[in-house]
């Protein structure tokens, strides 16, 4: 099937009611049967299970091709039950270029408790396998890049890991599954921030993992862990998450279409030092980009010419773009990257991130056009 129909099959549950948008199973305990004492339904405990999560959790898997989903009450969640599946002196790569939350987890959190870890740029293969120790369990992989929108190979990366005994575990936020499936990479965990593209919409908080395969030590270790600690989205979260995927596909594609002109804009502007975007030509890596993502995707980031100064000025005359901190929704977004991460930043000063939405491509060109003429 195509994509969009995937992902509308997926997202359809059949309800003894005939229903065709499922209800919202808000209920926290289920009944046991007066026989057996099993549960009638299957589930005993809304932190152990829901049928709305269920639901997303299997429809998650579907579209990205895996073969069990499992669903947090945020992307960062979702990361930190991965790590905290390892055991401490366990050792994980993770790339320079990366949302920033993540190797902070790592610094923060992790690294008291036992955990190794060592920061590599993901397009330096010799780099990467430099890196790759006895216990290294499992290699992070980001791609394209937060924010710079660099690409990592997954084929190759996968191929270095697995030889070593290690997994690899790629955060798929941006491309989603329309763009790009990880798990058809010889990736082993797919990663997302459900809260951007899955959702859609702004309103939601969540995250997942998905599996390739369900019976992995690490697998069985995650699902625990989430059943114990409990750190799960709720069922409307869930039926909200169900409801965004029915539309992603579409969502996605325009996104995308947009993008691709904003950014082919931005590139001959005299007030642009540098475009930062998988879709043009000039993207060093655009090879790697056809050969493994169905499109370039819905996120860029530019340079403004000059500094700090001259990208918060152009932030501050935008009519349309929203300055906020996120990605995926319907409305655009623009943000400084630098000053959002703070003193962690790898991101140049003169930087801002763009999440394109759906308004009309005109207008945002003529709104960035505008405010890049004022700096």
């Amino acid at each position: 099937m195509h994509f969009d129909t995937l992902a509308i099959q997926a997202a359809h549950q059949s309800d003894p009611t005939g229903a065709i948008i499922p209800p919202i199973h808000l209920s926290t305990k289920f009944e046991r049967n007066a026989e057996t004492y099993e549960p009638v339904g299957g589930h005993m405990y809304s932190r152990a299970s829901n049928p709305n999560r269920d639901a997303f959790e299997k429809a998650l898997a579907q579209l990205e091709g895996g073969a069990v989903g499992m669903a947090f009450g945020s992307g960062q969640a979702a990361t930190m039950t991965l790590f905290q599946a390892l055991r401490p002196g366990d050792h994980v790569i993770v790339p320079r270029q990366a949302y920033f939350s993540t190797p902070l987890l790592l610094e923060q959190v992790f690294h008291p408790w036992g955990l190794t870890y060592t920061r590599v740029e993901m397009s330096d293969l010799d780099a990467v396998q430099a890196a790759i120790h006895e216990n290294t369990r499992v290699i992070w992989t980001e791609t394209p890049s937060n924010p710079l929108l660099t690409m990592t190979d997954l084929l190759l990366i996968s191929q270095m890991a697995h030889e070593a005994g290690a997994i690899v575990v790629c955060d798929n936020t941006w491309a989603t599954p329309v763009l790009q499936r990880p798990l058809d990479l010889n990736c082993d965990v797919v990663m997302h921030s459900t809260t951007k593209y899955l959702g859609g919409h702004s309103d939601v908080l969540g995250g997942a993992l998905v599996f390739k395969d369900p019976n992995h030590e690490l697998a069985l270790r995650v699902r625990q862990i989430q059943q114990l600690g409990g750190a799960v989205p709720s069922p409307f979260d869930c039926w909200l998450l169900l409801r965004g995927i029915k539309t992603l596909g579409v969502r996605v594609r325009a996104q995308q279409a947009s993008a691709q002109a904003l950014a082919e804009f931005l590139d001959g502007h005299p007030s642009v030092e540098k475009v930062y975007y998988p879709g043009l030509d000039s993207h060093p890596q655009r090879a790697l980009v056809k050969q493994q993502m169905n499109g370039p995707g819905a996120m860029l980031s530019f340079g403004v010419k000059g500094g700090t100064a001259e990208a918060l000025r152009v932030c501050s005359h935008v009519k349309l773009f929203i300055r906020a901190t996120s990605l995926g929704g319907t409305e655009s977004l623009i943000e400084h990257r630098a000053t959002v991460e703070g003193i962690h930043t790898n991101a140049p000063d003169n930087l801002l991130r763009v999440s394109v939405g759906l308004e009309h491509v005109e207008d945002l060109i003529a709104d960035l056009d505008q405010a890049l003429k004022k700096i």
